[in-house]
């Protein structure tokens, strides 16, 4: 990744220390020692005579980085949504029976929200008079689906795919 300077440094600066911090903060280790601190904290109670300081310590220090792990937990999620979005969008795209409406999904309003939503419930109770699961997925579908994938490649001019999984 290449490091800014400037306008871009800040908010590359931040972002590379939000990814730091979430995987930081999602792994048991952080669980532990936070669960230690409070552990330890428990019992100096009786040391301090529970004392309003005693008190003050942990609730200044739980709201503090609480406060701030809003904001690097959000920016995490924002990045993570966008990249599921830009993934989702690429799989609407090259897709030539998806509706290319639906790439931009997120920025409708709610009623036309709504609207797409009625369409695809309609599809779904369809799909529910089907008895048969393997009618609408089976791994003979996914065999052909592969085999036109392999077939517009070749057609295209472009290279087959290194995954070994798509070779089978």
């Amino acid at each position: 990744m290449k490091t800014t300077k400037g306008k871009g440094g800040t908010a590359h600066t931040f972002d590379r220390i939000s990814t730091l911090v979430t995987r930081a903060a999602g792994r048991p280790g952080a669980f532990i020692m936070a669960a230690t601190l409070i552990i330890i904290w428990g019992i100096t109670g009786p040391l301090f005579n529970f004392s309003d300081t005693w008190q003050l310590v942990i609730n200044t220090g739980t709201t503090i980085i609480t406060f701030l792990m809003v904001f690097i937990i959000q920016q995490s999620q924002n990045k993570d949504t966008m990249a599921v979005q830009l993934k989702l969008n690429e799989l609407i795209a090259c897709n030539e029976k998806a509706s290319n409406r639906l790439i931009v999904i997120e920025d409708l309003t709610e009623d036309e929200l709504e609207v797409l939503k009625k369409f695809y419930v309609k599809l779904s109770k369809l799909a529910e008079k089907e008895s048969d699961l393997h009618s609408s997925h089976s791994i003979d579908e996914a065999d052909e689906y592969h085999k036109e994938k392999d077939q517009y490649r070749k057609r295209k001019g472009t290279k087959k795919s290194n995954n070994p999984d798509l070779k089978k």
